[in-house]
């Protein structure tokens, strides 16, 4: 990372004082805030900082600005969700509204239906106009108001849309694949010389956004996945020879898995995409694990374990179809105890579209009311092609292009996956096991 990687777009300078200005007045940087002149460090040890040529890369922080780019009496914004469901959406749509007509004084807010579709004539999806009366208790439910979808749409079209509708500022609540239809928009809208802003609010239960801290609504999912592995372990102990396997949601990163099997602290196993799985040494330390304590409770993450699977092509957003390892790892649990003789009482939950569908909790409602503000904050200031998130407990701007650059994943040798080896003494590698299990 470069520190000219992370500098953020901007649509010109701020000309205009904010109705915020006040509360900015004369702050600057503390432990708690950051003023808008600084930067927040990429890099958090002096390792890592005394490795640097030249100017250490940074973060523009976030936060309201002493002078903003748009007029707010004369702004007319968009927002839109795409991809997956999330626990939160309906938060940092409610947070956006309520900022941009409480404090700055925005008078048109339109939401568009059913993601990037809701942009596209073709479509003949409706606009729907947000006003703080239409978004007061939507935080209390799950999904969105607005209605998402998957899939590429046309960057043309959409700036055509916004064209028409003479929309300022577009606001995309959406993961990776969203990000970078976003990136699209905002080049094209480069491309024709125009003066509109496009902001991100990064959404990802899969916590597999880089350089933003964690995605909104993953607190909320991990938590509601502690349920299902109790309710697994209960099972499972319920029973001679009982087996608990719960497959939570993570295509390529296994953050949901990590996190809540350590907030029960009863797994015996945790599998993840980013640790190859290894079936077979897998099977006969499973087998001594429930012959010694006479159950097992296993956690996997949807992603685990492909190469024992066939791939299914790809979605609507281009994303790999992939196979299910929580059906596919338990028939071979099943068949390996039998094989050997040996009681299997095996308990089989996947509650992935309940987990992803429920309402924020109130740790996520709070976060995502604090993005959505840091939101507003920059799409008013002119910034674009940018996402908000927090790095290093600080609110920053991350351009769209490093955001998308790479996918954050567990690291097998981070303090995360040592915590996790920690609590369920799994070793750290099931290859070679079997000379060492007594089958």
């Amino acid at each position: 990372m470069e520190a000219a990687d992370l500098r953020v777009r901007s649509l010109g300078a701020g000309r205009i004082g904010s109705p915020l200005g006040g509360l900015v007045g004369r702050r600057g940087t503390t432990e708690h805030y950051v003023d808008e002149n600084d930067r927040v460090l990429f890099d958090d040890t002096l390792d890592m900082l005394a490795a640097r040529e030249g100017e250490p890369p940074s973060f523009e922080p976030g936060g309201p600005r002493r002078q903003i780019f748009f007029d707010p009496a004369k702004t007319r914004v968009g927002i839109v969700t795409c991809g997956g469901l999330c626990p939160g959406l309906n938060d940092v749509i409610r947070g956006l509204v309520l900022e941009l007509t409480s404090h700055y004084g925005v008078r048109k807010i339109v939401g568009f239906r059913n993601g990037y579709r809701g942009l596209v004539a073709r479509h003949g999806h409706d606009v729907v106009e947000l006003t703080p009366a239409g978004v007061e208790y939507i935080n209390e439910q799950g999904g969105t108001i607005l209605g998402t979808s998957r899939g590429n749409q046309d960057p043309a079209e959409i700036v055509d849309c916004l064209d028409q509708l003479g929309v300022n500022v577009l606001f995309v609540i959406g993961g990776d694949g969203s990000m970078r239809g976003a990136q699209r928009i905002a080049r094209e809208i480069a491309e024709r010389d125009r003066r509109i802003a496009v902001v991100g609010v990064p959404k990802t239960i899969d916590n597999d956004i880089p350089f933003i801290g964690h995605s909104f609504g993953f607190q909320t999912a991990f938590g509601k996945a502690t349920e299902s592995i109790r309710a697994a372990h209960t099972e499972a102990t319920a029973q001679p020879g009982g087996i608990g396997l719960v497959q939570l949601m993570g295509r390529h990163s296994g953050f949901i898995a990590c996190y809540a099997a350590l907030a029960t602290n009863d797994a015996d196993y945790v599998l993840i995409p980013e640790v190859p799985a290894d079936v077979d040494g897998f099977l006969p330390h499973l087998r001594r694990r429930v012959r010694e304590r006479g159950h097992a409770l296993v956690v996997v993450a949807e992603g685990a374990g492909q190469d024992y699977l066939a791939a299914g092509g790809t979605d609507a957003s281009g994303n790999t179809r992939l196979g299910d390892f929580g059906i596919y790892l338990r028939q071979r649990i099943l068949d390996d105890f039998a094989a050997a003789g040996e009681e299997a009482n095996l308990k089989y939950i996947d509650p992935s579209y309940v987990i992803r569908s429920v309402p924020a909790n109130p740790y996520d409602s709070v976060y995502c009311l604090r993005l959505a503000q840091a939101a507003v904050h920059a799409a008013m200031a002119g910034r674009t092609e940018m996402v908000v998130g927090m790095w290093r407990s600080r609110f920053v701007h991350v351009p769209i292009p490093v955001a998308v650059s790479a996918r954050n994943q567990v690291d097998p040798a981070g303090d995360l996956w040592m915590s996790v080896l920690e609590a369920t003494g799994q070793p750290p590698s099931f290859r070679n096991i079997l000379m060492n299990v007594d089958i």
